[in-house]
């Protein structure tokens, strides 16, 4: 299996496993089994497999050329890759009800912690990774890869926080969100939140670690140097 056709299936066994967190029966009943560390540590690894399979399905795809790629997107891809693993390191596992990334314990609307920086961080984190790359990349597969991460992102998020609000009701939807932030920094720059607390010094240690890895490993993993 090759070509076009690997492409497409790793893309559709990639959407069917995220397609998982939204069946909340089948959800409930993989955590009964193997608990809630395990089903985040499974379906992030898994889901990473799966990610990698779906790149490097799109690279071997035939290339089709839908515009040249600009040097100045480089840059674009080196500024925005940084924030990208942070919020990933920031985000998953933390106190935050409203991403399936998070966790529904420990979160204090009052003080809702780096959900008062963004709601929805591994999703917003995948908006700004495939939105760059898509900016990179003008060959035909890549742009479907990318430009089908995207909208799913962004779907997702919306998709996301209606469920919320369906499940807990307008009313307690609001008091929970009163502090937090839809787009990232929206609380921030209104003031309704103020960072506060220990800094999380353990994971933006392992953000960096993170970044310092994917920005090595690109060229020799990828074929591509990140380079500018």
């Amino acid at each position: 299996m090759g070509g076009w056709t690997e492409f497409v299936f790793a893309g559709v066994v990639f959407m069917a496993l995220h397609a998982v967190p939204s069946r909340k029966r089948l959800k409930q009943a993989i955590i009964e089994k193997i608990g809630t560390t395990g089903w985040i540590v499974a379906f992030s690894t898994i889901s990473t497999a799966l990610l990698f399979w779906v790149i490097f399905a799109a690279g071997r795809a035939p290339y089709v050329e839908l515009w040249p790629q600009p040097g100045w997107s480089r840059w674009l891809l080196n500024l925005v890759m940084p924030i990208v693993v942070m919020m990933g390191a920031l985000g998953v596992g933390a106190p935050n009800p409203f991403a399936f990334e998070g966790r529904a314990s420990g979160f204090d609307p009052a003080h809702p912690g780096f959900a008062g920086l963004v709601r929805q961080p591994l999703l917003w984190a995948l908006a700004l990774w495939s939105g760059a790359h898509l900016i990179a990349n003008g060959d035909l597969a890549h742009v479907i890869l990318f430009g089908v991460f995207l909208v799913f992102s962004l779907a997702g998020m919306r998709a996301m926080e209606a469920r919320k609000r369906r499940d807990w009701g307008p009313a307690e939807f609001d008091r929970l969100a009163a502090r937090t932030s839809t787009w990232p920094g929206q609380a921030l720059i209104s003031g309704r939140w103020r960072p506060s607390g220990r800094v999380p010094v353990l994971r933006i240690v392992i953000g960096v670690v993170v970044w310092a890895g994917l920005w090595h490993l690109h060229a020799p993993v990828i074929g591509f140097s990140p380079l500018p």
